[in-house]
């Protein structure tokens, strides 16, 4: 009889792996996440590659690829066979990142499958700070020019585009540090290496919420529900970095047959409204944006309005 049961689990078992053996040509799609594990981006990316699979059949995995704003994880996208790699990035880095660039490729090259939140990005400080908000900080920034250290996680990138304009028009003069993701600037901001951060909310959630770093401001046009009694740009007065709202996506190669694009299409709608993964993106403390290819598309469009000007006003543009 345990013979018979043996035998019968086996087999079932045998069965499950044709089941989830490729029927699209790849054996594992990997989801490239440019910047390093704890980041939100790194975070999101691994809650959809745990329940995206029940709708595309297909095991997923997450792989880090930090590094030139996004544009390593993009070229590896690009150069890969189509529909074996996806890339999650925010619509900024096809308006304007890669502008700010010179790279081997075109924005053209990757297209979009739809979008699944928008992040809480902003300017914070050690909760043992002497500046308790945002005026604090250009104040002291103005009576000492080139000593404030502030950190990001790429030239060109929203935060880092957003941070500028607020000095800048604040006539702050500073010096701007990079660094690979979130861990990494967390880590710098206290143990003292920076005085600031531009930083994505789901990464440093749990700091927050103890008392360990506190922001000064969101680059947004409205304050957010959660954490509810932080400033957003626009009601500070800047009104351009408020416009710097990235919403984050995945995107393709775009010879992948047109088939397996609407795979992950479907796959990704399904994930969107799976209450799973709504309750990750509120555990992680992002806002929920779910959208298909033609609404990232729109906020492609939306960025290159609005971002061009700011990085040609900035001195960041690349012209090719």
């Amino acid at each position: 009889m345990q013979r018979k049961i043996l035998v019968f689990v086996l087999a079932m078992l045998s069965v499950g792996t044709v089941l989830i053996q490729p029927a699209m040509g790849v054996e594992t799609i990997e989801i490239l996440c440019p910047f390093t594990a704890g980041s939100s981006s790194d975070l999101m990316s691994r809650l959809i590659a745990d329940i995206a699979p029940r709708y595309l059949g297909q095991i997923m995995v997450v792989v880090n690829k930090p590094g030139a704003g996004g544009s390593i994880a993009a070229a590896e996208v690009i150069s890969s066979k189509p529909g074996s790699k996806l890339f999650n990035i925010s619509q900024f880095f096809i308006a304007t990142t890669i502008k700010t660039q010179k790279v081997p490729f075109s924005p053209d090259d990757l297209v979009p499958l739809g979008s699944f939140m928008e992040y809480k990005d902003g300017l914070m400080v050690r909760g043992d700070s002497p500046w308790k908000t945002l005026n604090d900080l250009l104040d002291y920034g103005r009576k000492n020019p080139g000593k404030l250290r502030w950190a990001h996680s790429g030239r060109g990138i929203t935060s880092h585009m957003g941070t500028l304009l607020i000095f800048r028009k604040a006539g702050v003069e500073t010096i701007d540090v990079p660094y690979k993701g979130s861990p990494e600037k967390l880590a710098a901001l206290l143990g003292g290496h920076v005085d600031v951060s531009a930083m994505v909310y789901g990464s440093v959630r749990d700091h927050v919420k103890a008392g360990k770093v506190r922001y000064l401001t969101f680059l947004s046009d409205q304050r957010y529900s959660d954490p509810p009694d932080v400033p957003c740009a626009a009601e500070l007065g800047f009104s351009e970095a408020a416009k710097l709202v990235a919403i984050l996506g995945m995107y393709a190669h775009r010879d992948t047959p047109e088939k397996l694009k609407q795979a992950f299409v479907g796959a990704f709608n399904k994930t969107c409204a799976d209450p799973e993964f709504k309750k990750g993106i509120e555990r992680l403390g992002e806002e929920l944006r779910c959208g298909g290819p033609e609404s990232v598309r729109e906020a492609i469009k939306k960025a290159e309005e609005v971002g061009i000007p700011i990085i040609k006003e900035l001195g960041l543009y690349v012209e090719k």
